[in-house]
């Protein structure tokens, strides 16, 4: 068969599933897609057909998400917090119909700038790929530092940098003398589905679970539905005026060069310059809306190819969450030594599979949203349960932590998820921050220890 008929099939998968799991309130995407990613890999698909699924598993969940957060003014997820305002300014308004299809527009216009941009950059700086790969432990150290002080936990973050590294190798030391190998899945595993952990282990607590419980359902009001175009696929090119495809196009272009920080930290800060320079209520949330979730969806794209083009090391909050499989997924990818999607593609391997990958998300999810973004929202607020899909996660992550080291595995897992989420849920040590120290804790203990 051929790779690009492979790859055709992986972006569709990828579509399909995320299609269906952005509609679902509260995901994290972390959380989600470093299982389904991590499976994919370990089934043995090629280095092609799992970038495809990577990239129109990506724009399908950014594209999707916008239904929850425009129609229900709930985040779809940790990426549509900073969305959650100006949407609920046109619900308000009575138009939530107009805040999804700029929403879905703008991350449309977002995925496509941002994978040539993105290849183009990390082709660039391949040239100080050699500097980047001997002084990795440094620079992960580094940037532990600098997410960790940017991150909402701040200096709390900061503190814990040294201790979590202590407990990330003392971890790693005692499972390496019973299975003699370093394990890498569960702990990529223990910190993703840590907030998911976090929130079963306080309502488990008689302590914490009275923060947690609700005396009644919520309520949600979903606006009628409308449909303002003729045909199955409506014209994006029609959905936007001139000056939000122009703001569009530059914050998506200008966001997805700061691959470095964090993605909810760049929509946040475009949506408040362009809303700045934007008149009126109605305006200014549309085209805040509009440039927001394109920029979700430029810094998520870029900030997982320009590592992966350019160095072959996760030196992005996105790399080192979602898309960390791509660069670690022992014993298929590995990053000491550097073999994995770096490894096997080329930098017009990335274009083309990428541009497969988005392409088909955008022929699945786009249309999907526009059409049946109310009939969807109400099946999901019916008949799925929030907790089932928590259990169905933390299932798969047993699954792949058995597969590496059985028993001691799935201890292993469940023993950083517990540590991480209370982390991230109490001290707001987010999961880019766990994951950077992860990868810098060798290097630390070295320094300061010696071992």
């Amino acid at each position: 068969m051929s790779i690009y008929v492979v790859a055709l099939l992986f972006a569709l998968l990828g579509a399909v599933i995320f299609t269906i799991i952005g509609l679902i309130s509260g995901t994290d995407e972390t959380a989600i897609m470093v299982p389904i990613t991590l499976l994919i890999i370990l089934l043995g698909t090629p280095p092609e057909g799992v970038f495809a699924f990577f990239m129109a598993a990506v724009l399908a969940k950014h594209l999707t998400h916008a239904v929850p957060t425009a129609l229900m003014g709930i985040p779809g997820d940790t990426m549509a917090v900073p969305l959650i305002d100006h949407a609920t300014t046109l619900r308000r308004m009575g138009m939530p119909h107009i805040a999804l299809r700029k929403m879905i527009t703008g991350g449309i216009m977002g995925a496509f700038i941002a994978l040539p941009t993105a290849i183009l950059l990390g082709k660039f700086l391949g040239q100080f790929a050699d500097f980047f790969k001997e002084s990795s432990g440094l620079i992960f150290t580094i940037a532990a530092f600098l997410i960790a002080y940017f991150s909402r936990g701040k200096w709390a973050s900061v503190i814990v940098i040294i201790p979590f590294a202590f407990f990330i190798k003392s971890l790693d030391t005692f499972s390496f003398s019973i299975v003699d190998k370093h394990l890498t899945i569960t702990f990529f595993l223990g910190i993703a589905i840590g907030p998911m952990f976090s929130n079963i282990l306080a309502a488990a607590s008689t302590v914490a679970r009275k923060e947690i419980i609700r005396k009644k359902p919520n309520t949600y009001n979903l606006a009628p539905e409308t449909k303002s175009w003729k045909g199955y696929f409506p014209n994006p090119f029609t959905i936007l005026t001139r000056k939000q495809t122009i703001f569009t196009s530059i914050a998506t272009f200008i966001s997805s060069l700061t691959f470095v920080f964090s993605p909810v930290g760049m929509t946040a800060l475009m949506g408040e310059i362009v809303g700045s320079r934007t008149k009126g209520a109605y305006k200014q949330a549309t085209t805040s809306l509009t440039v927001m979730n394109g920029v979700t969806e430029s810094t998520y794209i870029a900030e997982a190819i320009i590592p992966l083009v350019a160095f072959g090391i996760p030196l992005s909050p996105v790399a080192l969450g979602p898309a960390s499989p791509l660069f670690n997924a022992p014993p298929v990818y590995s990053v000491d030594p550097i073999h994995n999607l770096h490894t096997f593609l080329t930098s017009w391997d990335f274009f083309i599979f990428g541009l497969i990958g988005i392409t088909v998300s955008a022929l699945i999810a786009y249309p999907f949203a526009m059409n049946y973004a109310r009939k969807a929202s109400v099946l999901v607020l019916k008949f799925v349960s929030q907790e089932a899909i928590i259990a169905m996660f933390i299932g798969l992550a047993c699954l792949l932590a058995y597969y590496e080291a059985q028993l001691l595995g799935i201890i292993l897992t469940f023993t950083v998820a517990t540590v991480g989420g209370l982390l991230n849920r109490i001290l707001g040590v987010g999961a880019g921050v766990q994951f950077m120290v992860f990868y810098a804790s060798s290097w630390i203990m070295l320094t300061l220890f010696g071992v």
